[in-house]
């Protein structure tokens, strides 16, 4: 991949990690329920589910998906699903300030947090096909494929690790100036009606044919 090529999809791939959707909202609710440091990991989770995405698209699997209405539509119920899911799970959480969970005897699987968070990429057949669009614009087909979708993995990583650092921290700090459990009741109603809102433009999505 050129240097020029690479500059544009940099410049793009910050457009595409600073989008808000279903990542961003993940990112801040973990930063509200459990503050930046740890909250964080949920981003690990969320490029893991990208590096899927640029997986499946590089093997060609994501053209099978965008070309079959039943793949399509298994992935993107199941998608829905779980976000709407994510979304009463949120809403239902307990008001429980951010010193109170700090000192949990058992905090919540690290290896959960994350993967919850890269199923809510992976599982994005409007991800799929929006990497379909983009991806094949920066691409030199006449060099080898594989190191080019590494530059493109890595580079959509990058992006991601520092937009979604930001919306983490950004929740977390609003956090902080929460003490009431009033206050903490109504954020976690706002994300999880959030997680919801975001399952339901996904169930509007469709394909462009």
């Amino acid at each position: 991949m050129e240097l020029s090529t690479w500059l544009a999809f940099f410049a793009a791939s910050w457009a595409i990690s600073i989008s808000p959707g279903a990542g961003a909202i993940a990112a801040m609710s973990a930063g509200l329920n459990h503050g930046f440091r740890r909250g964080y990991i949920t981003t690990i989770g969320l490029v893991l589910g990208i590096w899927t995405q640029i997986l499946v698209v590089g093997v060609g699997l994501g053209a099978v998906v965008a070309a079959s209405s039943t793949a399509f539509l298994v992935i993107k119920w199941a998608g829905v699903a779980y976000l709407v899911w994510l979304g009463i799970q949120q809403w239902r959480a307990p008001a429980v300030p951010l010193a109170a969970k700090a000192d949990e005897a058992v905090p919540a699987s690290v290896r959960t947090q994350i993967f919850k968070a890269w199923v809510i990429n992976a599982l994005n057949p409007k991800g799929t096909v929006f990497l379909l669009a983009v991806v094949p614009q920066f691409l030199d087909l006449a060099q080898p494929l594989a190191p080019q979708y590494l530059i493109i993995a890595a580079t959509l990583a990058f992006t991601d690790l520092v937009v979604m650092g930001c919306y983490t921290a950004l929740a977390a700090k609003v956090l902080r100036a929460l003490h009431s459990e009033s206050h903490l009741r109504t954020m976690n109603r706002v994300f999880g009606g959030l997680f919801v809102a975001a399952g339901t433009l996904l169930a509007l999505f469709k394909r462009t044919t």
